[in-house]
């Protein structure tokens, strides 16, 4: 099993996981070192589209589908692939990549009425989604059943981090499953971590996003603090980076929010979604998470001012908003 001893969605710590290597752990051995000739990715946005670049780059052919018209336009003239129905990507592609919104989503994707199991059913789909642990971890029972491996695989990076390889997976699956889909695995991220079997791919995602998202919200409120102090948004990055308050997320969001550039590498709206799911897997335990229920009732009042398909950097926009109590 790899180990790690840090992750984050927006940048990777220097001392924290390294790339798998290939001859090391349950994620990369016994499988085919290449991966699948034709993959199916379902969900052509930001993620979407950095993992077709990994998959094209890794000698795959790909067939798309995404309810939203100008992501499959945008992702054709891009030459990553072929449009194709969800049926079509069911009886043609052994491997199917989820890169969707939600575990709704993933579920309607999977077993809804148009969905891939209407058809030939894949050998494998691995869900990069950051969804419901228990909904997840029920689908895995059921893909089972029908002789489907389900493989959890959130990426604890940006799109431009997952492009570039720098991203880190979560992998929730059984340790066969793992083995039989290395190749696939490799390609999509060198970077993985196993941490359990299918429902911790998504609790160890909810958990570390929970921390990174709070780091970010933080530098945000330190630097509009500052800021109304007096002192230079950049001079206040430069100290805070040099200071024992650094962190990944102030190296690599700090700049962003600096000199003003939100547009999307992860969105608002997507780290609020995240949030909501921390909050009801936290009431389910009995545990309160007050600094997360402020995030995100913040991040839900940045929805409603329009900023949620703004990179999360965008926080800080909100932050400028607040008002003493």
């Amino acid at each position: 099993m790899v180990t790690a001893s840090s992750l984050a969605e927006d940048g990777p710590d220097p001392g924290g996981p390294k790339a798998a290597d290939p001859g090391a752990g349950p994620a990369t051995t016994g499988g085919a070192l290449n991966p699948p000739r034709e993959v199916g990715l379902v969900g052509l946005g930001l993620v979407g589209t950095a993992l077709a670049r990994r998959l094209v780059a890794a000698g795959c052919s790909l067939r798309g589908f995404d309810r939203d018209e100008r992501a499959r336009a945008a992702w054709v003239a891009a030459g990553l692939g072929q449009e194709a129905s969800l049926r079509d990507i069911g009886q043609r592609c052994a491997a199917v990549v989820l890169a969707v919104f939600d575990t709704a989503g993933v579920l309607e994707v999977v077993e809804g009425p148009e969905g891939l199991l209407q058809g030939e059913t894949p050998q494998v789909v691995i869900d990069c989604s950051t969804g419901d642990p228990d909904a997840l971890q029920a689908l895995a029972v059921r893909l089972e059943e029908r002789g489907v491996d389900f493989i959890e695989a959130p990426l604890s990076g940006s799109s431009v981090q997952i492009e570039q390889g720098a991203a880190t997976m979560l992998l929730g699956a059984a340790e066969a499953a793992l083995a039989r889909h290395a190749g696939l695995l490799q390609a999509l991220s060198p970077r993985r971590v196993v941490v359990g079997g299918a429902g911790f791919g998504a609790r160890a995602k909810l958990a570390t996003n929970l921390v990174l998202g709070l780091n970010r919200a933080a530098f945000a409120e330190g630097l509009v603090f500052a800021e109304k102090l007096g002192i230079a948004p950049a001079a206040f990055l430069e100290l805070v980076l040099a200071s024992p308050a650094r962190s990944d997320a102030a190296a690599l969001k700090g700049p962003r929010m600096v000199q003003g550039e939100f547009t999307p590498q992860s969105r608002i709206r997507q780290h609020l979604k995240d949030l909501d799911l921390m909050l009801a897997a936290a009431a389910a335990a009995g545990q309160g998470l007050p600094l997360t229920q402020t995030h995100a009732e913040l991040l839900r009042t940045a929805v409603q001012a329009g900023d949620g398909d703004l990179d999360n950097a965008a926080v800080v926009r909100q932050m400028r908003r607040q008002k003493p109590p």
